[in-house]
């Protein structure tokens, strides 16, 4: 469960405070942009939501930043649909409440978490 964002700031059960996430069942880490080539522009990759899968994910919940800057590549919503899985994209704060009542409810529910613009 994520239980703070605030600008640039984020606390989940178990883990170090942080600024970005990405979070599946059972755990989650730092979201280190560098490792698939994330930027606001054109947005999230394709490899985030693959290692999201390959942690069974039935659900993912990928925020769009506290001004919804971060944008999604067509091809993660490809990838996600064709892997049979629900997809949610929202500001931050509106995903972090989707993923905390997921969660809450025993989802296999994953997701990437950006809390700045």
């Amino acid at each position: 469960m994520i239980t703070r964002v605030a600008w640039g700031e984020m606390e989940v059960e178990g883990l170090a405070a942080g600024k970005d996430f990405v979070l599946y069942p059972g755990g989650g880490n730092v979201w280190d942009w560098n490792v698939h080539g994330t930027r606001h522009e054109p947005g999230i990759r394709a490899g985030e939501v693959r290692e999201l899968l390959g942690r069974g994910c039935a659900v993912v919940v990928l925020s769009q930043g506290m001004e919804r800057r971060l944008k999604t590549t067509p091809e993660v919503l490809r990838v996600l649909r064709e892997a049979g899985v629900a997809v949610h994209s929202d500001e931050t704060r509106a995903a972090v409440g989707l993923y905390n009542r997921l969660a809450g409810a025993g989802e296999a529910v994953g997701g990437l978490f950006h809390s700045t613009c």
